[in-house]
């Protein structure tokens, strides 16, 4: 993101204040994503510090409520629009992690998060434009993709306790055939999208 958002035009302090959010809110997410399960990960014998109990779920509780406090003002700072944006994206992960992963709807917090970060990006510069339709549509396909692949070590181990998300419902060999469209569709969407580079800042769309 901090690359993404040199290549955008943003100055040295610009680039440090959008690391900064983006850091904080993925902090955020981990921590609750860990604590929320730390009892699913302890019965599927994952070796998390909170599932082994090397550390309290009180703890990481705390740890990723602070991210979350730090990541709202580290967020507007960046922008109103830009900040309200990535707080979405933010909140969509939070959805994920506390209900949404066990539904059917569980690719969507992936694909509202991966969507928001390039619209972070650029509506954070000086010419506040949202990007090309084609990057968020690449970012939102790829986050499905993200998803896919990363639940697919876990179905088995998620079954066994409850979570019957979208690649659980699919199979583990159904997750991996239909893998491969959301990031074919995703590069399909940045080739074949219109030529020209983002805004850079200070200038107009």
């Amino acid at each position: 993101m901090t690359v993404l958002a040199a290549a955008a035009g943003h100055s040295a302090g610009g680039c440090a204040g959008l690391a900064a959010a983006v850091l904080t809110g993925q902090l955020s997410v981990g921590w609750c994503n860990d604590a929320f399960d730390a009892r699913r990960d302890a019965a599927a014998g994952r070796p998390k510090p909170v599932a082994t109990g090397a550390v309290s779920p009180r703890t990481v509780w705390a740890a990723a409520h602070t991210a979350l406090a730090l990541c709202v003002p580290l967020s507007l700072m960046c922008g109103s629009l830009a900040g309200t944006v990535h707080l979405a994206g933010v909140g969509a992960a939070w959805a994920y992690n506390l209900r949404l992963k066990a539904t059917m709807w569980s690719w969507l917090p992936y694909a509202a998060g991966f969507a928001s970060l390039p619209a972070f990006v650029t509506l954070s510069s000086g010419a506040h434009s949202w990007p090309p339709w084609w990057v968020v549509v690449a970012g939102a396909l790829l986050g499905v993709g993200a998803h896919l692949a990363d639940t697919v070590p876990d179905i088995r181990s998620d079954l066994a306790v409850g979570v019957r998300g979208l690649p659980h419902r699919l199979g583990t060999s159904g997750t991996r055939r239909v893998l491969p469209v959301p990031l074919v569709a995703a590069t399909a969407a940045l080739a074949l999208g219109p030529p020209g580079p983002l805004p850079a800042a200070g200038q107009s769309p």
